[in-house]
């Protein structure tokens, strides 16, 4: 004769089937939640740090900062309402005089860069650093020329403040 009480069951019950079914449902379902959430979240930085404010504002700086600190120390011409900045030049290395201008201004929302030659005076070129400007200002800090940008494409606003001393004389 046989107990009934020592057979031993070899499997799973279903309420145990449902009960682990749920749980992985739940588990899933939370990983699932925080992943779509971190994409989420890396797109919008993704967004506003190659927005094109960010990147109009870097390369203006740096367009910036280069003419400054190749501009000449004795002489830069700054607009008294901050509107524009001149500064002047040596065209090479083996110039003896400065004979180069260069003239940073805002027109119709962009950051325009004007150069060209002093005597005669005759514009080389007019070229558009960025767009998107809601306002610019110049104005002399101590030795430095300092340019105080913003940029908004309505969704981001940026603004970069750059300050650049004049190297030659």
């Amino acid at each position: 004769m046989t107990d009934k009480r020592h057979i031993a069951s070899k499997g799973f019950t279903i309420v145990e089937l449902i009960i682990t079914a749920m749980i992985i449902a739940i588990v899933g379902f939370a990983i699932g939640v925080v992943v779509v959430d971190a994409q989420s979240s890396w797109n919008v930085t993704y967004d506003k740090i190659n927005s094109d404010v960010i990147t109009d504002g870097y390369i203006a700086r740096k367009k910036f900062d280069a003419v400054m600190r190749r501009a000449s120390s004795r002489k830069y011409v700054l607009d008294s309402a901050g509107d524009w900045v001149e500064v002047y030049y040596y065209a090479s290395d083996s110039s003896a005089v400065v004979d180069r201008y260069a003239r940073f201004y805002v027109s119709d929302g962009t950051l325009n860069f004007e150069y060209g030659q002093l005597d005669p005076r005759a514009t080389l070129g007019v070229d558009t650093i960025c767009n998107n400007v809601s306002g610019c200002d110049f104005k002399q800090v101590g030795r430095s020329v300092q340019m105080i940008l913003t940029l908004d494409n309505e969704t981001q606003t940026n603004t970069i403040v750059s300050s650049a001393v004049t190297h030659n004389l």
